[in-house]
């Protein structure tokens, strides 16, 4: 039987929780992820857990954040002047946001901090800082 080895086309099912064992992300009420592994489509740690495995595994991976998306970067935290926001938005901590930069790019945003004038906005990664847990089931190699 064939095992997965980089550049091949998978297709896998997954379960990603957090280390207390909510669940952020699954495939299982879905299609399941089809990638081409070697993109950099993938965290470097998912696509290292997939390498050597064969159609129909199921195993579980501990991804360490290094292997994630990093640690949450203090530099990526930005003030915001709540004049400089659209009249309608009444921010709240928690909430999403999109800043689109100066090449017509888009990058999500979350609210931090509101104060008086001003709100904190996070461009971190929202999984950025945490380590992950990643049920996975190889569903075909192409």
């Amino acid at each position: 039987m064939s095992k997965v080895k980089q550049n091949d086309t998978i297709e896998v099912h997954y379960t990603g929780k957090l280390k207390d064992g909510q669940v952020f992300d699954s495939s299982l009420e879905r299609e399941p992820l089809k990638v081409t592994l070697g993109q950099g489509m993938l965290i470097p740690g998912f696509e290292n857990g997939i390498i050597g495995m064969e159609v129909n595994e199921k195993k579980t991976i501990d991804i360490p954040k290094a292997e994630a998306y990093g640690d949450v970067r203090k530099e990526l935290f930005h003030t915001i002047k709540k004049e400089e926001l659209p009249q309608e938005i009444k921010p709240e901590v928690g909430m999403g946001l999109v800043a689109r930069n100066e090449d017509g790019s888009e990058r999500q945003l979350r609210v931090s901090e509101v104060q008086e004038d001003a709100i904190v906005v996070d461009a971190n990664h929202p999984l950025a800082g945490q380590d992950l847990v990643f049920e996975l089931e190889l569903i075909d190699i192409k």
